[in-house]
């Protein structure tokens, strides 16, 4: 028996594929949205006042939560900050944060957050919601880890010095909601300026006011003096109207007074208009009649259009567990607590609650005859 045996070599850690050597990273690192468009999609949701109220529709229904910590003694303690953490120069409370991350995660396709503490990087001060054309994001030393850098105002890039505070999340691929309806809202709001412009022809009344001389010499000779003097007692009339006075107009004469364009209709511009706001409503997955669309639906689609907009509203929320997780794990580790935070979803609407009840009375009558099989049977 050897008393000295060679010691085995120790097992060496698992090398990681990159992904760069499959050309793989920009399905794994999105791209950061650049500054122009960045206010490209900003003047889009100002532009169109239907594209605004669709995001923050789904922003307002994405709902409350309530986080739950694994350590009930430090439940009250979390939720009290949760609730005052401040938020920005004017917002406090996590929910403020949520929603101002979702506001970009929306509109830009990522959005970014910073846990901001103090100097000695002992507590939490308060959370910051960042400009996400501002960050650029490069792979780290893993293809799991990624590196942040500030664009600064002169163009330049620093590293930032502690990416553990950066809260960083993107859609699929990292576009946008609005992508692909900038061209669509061109030509919507072209049909809109088109219907201003005809008002301003012939919705604003005007009228053709034309005086025909007799064949005698003295019309023929004062024709133009007479013309002005119309013209001028005309326009009296019309000015006097604006300050609520009545005057009538008197002529001598063969006059003819016509309305410009009333021979002429405006075109219907209901159906290009819908099939435009179906392409915007399609891609932005909310029901209609929540943006006060009265098209015609039944039932049963506007029931379907809810359970769709329900999946919507659950993929944005599994987007944002991940980030409230971590401002709660960082407040426990800041406090000295090794627990960890979960999250508790409020229910969408009051459909889903009834909709559980009678799930739950079904399963009840199922249980309660299954049994009642079984003591015939036995």
């Amino acid at each position: 028996m050897k008393l000295f045996q060679k010691k085995k070599a120790a097992k060496a850690a698992p090398e990681l594929v990159s992904t760069q050597r499959f050309g793989c990273d920009s399905f794994s690192l999105p791209s950061a949205i650049q500054p122009y468009e960045k206010e490209l999609y900003d003047r889009l949701r100002y532009a169109v006042p239907i594209i605004d109220a669709a995001i923050m529709k789904i922003i307002r229904l994405t709902g409350g939560f309530r986080v739950i910590c694994s350590d009930e003694s430090c439940q009250q303690e979390l939720s009290s900050f949760l609730e005052n953490v401040p938020v920005g120069l004017t917002g406090r409370s996590i929910g403020c944060f949520t929603d101002n991350f979702l506001d970009s995660l929306l509109t830009y396709g990522s959005a970014v957050g910073e846990i901001v503490t103090d100097r000695e990087q002992l507590r939490i001060a308060g959370l910051w919601n960042g400009d996400v054309s501002r960050i650029r994001i490069t792979p780290g030393a893993d293809p799991f880890s990624r590196n942040y850098s500030l664009i600064t105002d002169k163009g330049s890039s620093a590293k930032l010095t502690h990416p553990e505070n950066i809260l960083f999340t993107s859609l699929t691929g990292g576009h946008s909601l609005l992508r692909g309806l900038p061209s669509l809202s061109g030509i919507l709001m072209r049909i809109y300026d088109c219907i201003g412009q005809n008002f301003d022809r012939a919705g604003n009344v005007r009228y053709a006011v034309t005086y025909k001389p007799q064949g005698e010499a003295g019309d023929l000779m004062y024709s133009r003096e007479r013309a002005q003097q119309i013209a001028r007692e005309w326009a009296d009339g019309m000015n006097s109207a604006k300050y609520g006075q009545v005057k009538d107009f008197v002529a001598v004469g063969d006059v003819d007074i016509k309305v410009i364009g009333a021979e002429n209709k405006l075109f219907d511009t209901n159906v290009p208009v819908r099939q435009l706001l179906e392409q915007l409503i399609a891609k932005l997955s909310i029901p209609p009649f929540l943006l006060g669309l009265s098209w015609s639906s039944t039932e049963r689609m506007s029931s379907q259009q809810a359970d769709i907009l329900t999946s919507e509203l659950e993929y944005y929320r599994r987007l944002l567990t991940p980030v409230i997780c971590d401002v709660g794990n960082a407040y426990l580790a800041s406090i000295g607590s090794e627990a960890t935070c979960s999250v508790e979803w409020d229910n969408i609407n009051l459909q889903d609650e009834t909709a559980l009840a009678e799930a739950r009375l079904k399963n009840a009558q199922a249980h309660e005859i299954e049994l009642r099989l079984e003591k015939e049977y036995s």
